[in-house]
């Protein structure tokens, strides 16, 4: 989880595929955090990807660095605690010009059931479960 995490946040970018209905969305992200021994990410609640995992929490996020490529698959499950929510803002302090962990908007998410697979053209891809 950790080499995942790191990867994730040496990216800047990474995309977030989320299912409406039978159509796929994808989206730029750019927040990874381990807290409390998970990995979560943060949106907020207005936004298409809240409303589209609160629907359906299965997701994949992809990153593209240095000629490697990072997919997860995994469920995204939403922690509603405020405790949560400030860590992630507290590690991304750029984000407080839009959102407050007490906002009601704010809302962070971690990785569950995850399989994490690192691959180049290069090398043999890794996996990772956590």
């Amino acid at each position: 989880m950790e080499r995942v995490c790191e990867f994730l946040k040496k990216a800047g970018a990474y995309y977030l595929a989320t299912v409406e209905g039978d159509q796929p969305r994808v989206r730029p992200f750019g927040t990874a955090h381990i807290f409390e021994g998970k990995l979560y990410i943060q949106t907020g609640k207005v936004k298409p990807a809240s409303k589209q995992l609160a629907a359906n929490p299965k997701a994949e996020l992809c990153a593209f660095m240095d000629g490697a490529w990072l997919r997860v698959s995994c469920e995204l499950i939403e922690d509603d605690r405020v405790e949560a929510r400030k860590s992630m803002l507290d590690a991304y302090p750029n984000l407080r010009a839009m959102y407050d962990e007490n906002d009601g908007n704010t809302q962070v998410l971690y990785l569950k059931n995850a399989v994490a697979t690192l691959s180049s053209f290069t090398a043999a891809p890794e996996t990772w479960t956590f």
